[in-house]
């Protein structure tokens, strides 16, 4: 049973997008979606430094179309994808790259969700100076009581032993100086603010607002949900969800409990791939797994879909 899932925030890099210009069709389909958000996705992509797709606005749809377009070209027909998939799921904004490959929004809307996302997350980051730290080590139970106590949010469980703390700068820098128990390291993110925590609170309300006039599909696949790792059948409790989170932790580990449950036996991971590809092969032993980071891994990957799926 083949797994796909999409990244989140941080997964990009400076010129990642510019081997994939070069598949037919990747190039326009980009371009369109730059069209429908105002924003130059191919230049982001191809010449943007790390400090400028480092910006939340630029990063979100930024990656959800790397998602989208790499994940096209792992099939002959997009119509396959559905049948040869068993799950879905993407880890925090990865959520809008999986809504739009199990058919609950059209890739256009999508990204201007997705666009909307992005601009109301980094208005609300910039109301109090925040940031995230992950944590290297460590028992999970420790750890997370040892964050409420400094008032930090578990933002991200991701399973595997890792675990995103959220917060003020001062929230974060206490815990470098105070670390939980069995933490080796604290390391800090390169994100602009406590995403998936009460901070996040009034992006919500105007991603609630862009995405009312929305009509959602019910997922043509198995869709697993950040919120509590389980499978959401209808497209209308999907979009309910992918508004919510943006205030809500990560529940990762709760999604590859899931997978686990399923059968999965091999993962892909789109473009921009390797952070969640990490995690499954230390929480999922015995799955196989493929990241998407160039076109030179498509072909390993049309042979893992021929095998698993």
């Amino acid at each position: 049973m083949l797994v796909l899932v999409a990244p989140g925030q941080g997964a990009q890099t400076p010129g990642f997008l510019t081997p994939w210009l070069e598949l037919p069709g990747v190039r326009g389909a980009l371009e369109a979606w730059s069209d429908a958000v105002q924003l130059d996705l191919v230049r982001y992509g191809t010449e943007g430094d790390a400090e400028e797709i480092r910006d939340t606005a630029v990063a979100q749809p930024l990656l959800v179309a790397a998602g989208l377009a790499s994940a096209y070209m792992l099939f002959d027909d997009p119509a396959e994808l559905p049948r040869k998939v068993g799950a879905i799921a993407g880890h925090s904004v990865g959520e809008l790259t999986a809504a739009a490959l199990a058919g609950v929004l059209p890739d256009e809307e999508t990204v201007r969700l997705v666009r909307a996302r992005g601009l109301a997350m980094a208005e609300a980051a910039a109301i109090t100076e925040t940031g995230m730290s992950a944590l290297l080590g460590g028992d999970p139970e420790v750890s997370v009581a040892h964050l409420e106590k400094l008032g930090l949010t578990p933002a991200n469980i991701n399973g595997a032993g890792q675990i995103v703390a959220a917060g003020t700068m001062e929230q974060l820098a206490a815990l470098s100086e105070d670390k939980p128990e069995g933490v080796r390291k604290v390391v800090p993110l390169k994100v602009a603010g406590a995403f998936h925590t009460h901070h996040m609170g009034p992006a919500v309300e105007k991603l609630a607002e862009a995405a009312k006039e929305l009509v959602p599909g019910d997922p043509r696949l198995t869709y697993v949900s950040n919120k509590d790792g389980k499978a959401v059948a209808t497209g209308t409790e999907v979009l309910e969800r992918l508004v919510g989170q943006v205030a809500n932790p990560v529940r990762w580990d709760l999604c590859m409990e899931t997978f686990k449950e399923l059968g999965v036996t091999a993962l892909i991971e789109v473009c921009p791939g390797g952070t969640l590809t990490g995690l499954a092969k230390r929480a999922l032993p015995g799955v196989k797994t493929l990241a998407l980071k160039t076109p030179d891994d498509l072909d390993a990957a049309r042979e893992l879909i021929a095998e698993h799926a």
